[in-house]
């Protein structure tokens, strides 16, 4: 089953590009090259967005490329497809890697198992910290000035071969 989704590298050292570029290639099967522009949120580092299309879990496998990288904001999406939850992964330097399934709009969806486990094992008074966890949004708070920095930056459409 073909998925599809995006990869925004909100910022990268120039020295880390052609790793980036590499991984990319790697999980999707064909050359990758990004065009890379400065990041404004953070002087010296530059940024690359591209939209991919591969099989399902490709999002997951190209975040796990990405984050052997730790210096590296990023984000990826993989939209949802017939019988497959959508997933977004975002990953922040002091934060690290988080990841949770999103709805057909790109709303984070948090399962009925997952909140009845929370309900049973959270103190109330830390019941809204803990949602704020599996919402991630301390990666959102994170990674919003490097989303703001790419508005209206140019992307690069990729396709899985084979």
């Amino acid at each position: 089953m073909n998925a599809r989704g995006v990869v925004f590298i909100h910022s990268s050292p120039t020295a880390v590009c052609p790793h980036v570029e590499w991984a990319i290639s790697g999980v999707l099967g064909t050359k990758v090259s990004l065009q890379w522009s400065p990041q404004p949120a953070a002087p010296g580092q530059l940024r690359a967005e591209c939209s991919w299309t591969g099989p399902a879990g490709s999002g997951g496998a190209l975040a796990g490329a990405l984050r052997a990288w730790p210096m590296l904001r990023f984000e990826v999406t993989e939209e949802p497809s017939p019988g497959v939850d959508g997933e977004r992964f975002c990953h922040v330097p002091n934060l690290g890697l988080w990841n949770g399934r999103t709805s057909a709009n790109g709303d984070i969806v948090v399962g009925e198992d997952r909140l009845r486990s929370l309900l049973a094992e959270v103190p109330a008074s830390r019941l809204a910290g803990r949602v704020h966890e599996l919402l991630g949004s301390a990666w959102d708070d994170a990674l919003e000035p490097f989303r703001l920095a790419g508005d209206g930056a140019a992307g690069t459409l990729l396709h899985q071969v084979g």
